[in-house]
């Protein structure tokens, strides 16, 4: 059997690939798909951490990370989606269309 730590290592290693994917990336499809490997990250810890704890509020978060998630990725992609017709651009540093 797997213990705590194993999940704990494993999820950190989990959060700073997407943290340093995110921080160092200019592409916004792979900025959005480092926000969900984070948010992966904080799935597996709470659900361990409520196993092994026999306790059923780390579910309750997951279920509304999980949701949170799934809005993410809609609002996102959309957005990406809608940058990419005006702009034919999907780089974060040559999008100069929010500035004033």
């Amino acid at each position: 059997m797997v213990d705590l730590n194993s999940y704990i290592y494993l999820s950190l290693i989990l959060f700073l690939i997407g943290l340093f994917g995110f921080i160092f990336r200019r592409n916004i499809i792979i900025l959005l798909a480092c926000v969900e490997i984070m948010l992966n990250a904080l799935i597996i810890l709470f659900a361990s951490i409520s196993y092994f704890r026999k306790d059923a509020t780390g579910y309750i978060l997951v279920f509304f990370i999980i949701a949170m998630a799934a809005a993410e990725a809609a609002v996102g992609l959309t957005l990406a989606e809608a940058l990419y017709k005006k702009l034919k651009k999907v780089y974060t540093e040559e999008i100069n269309l929010f500035r004033g």
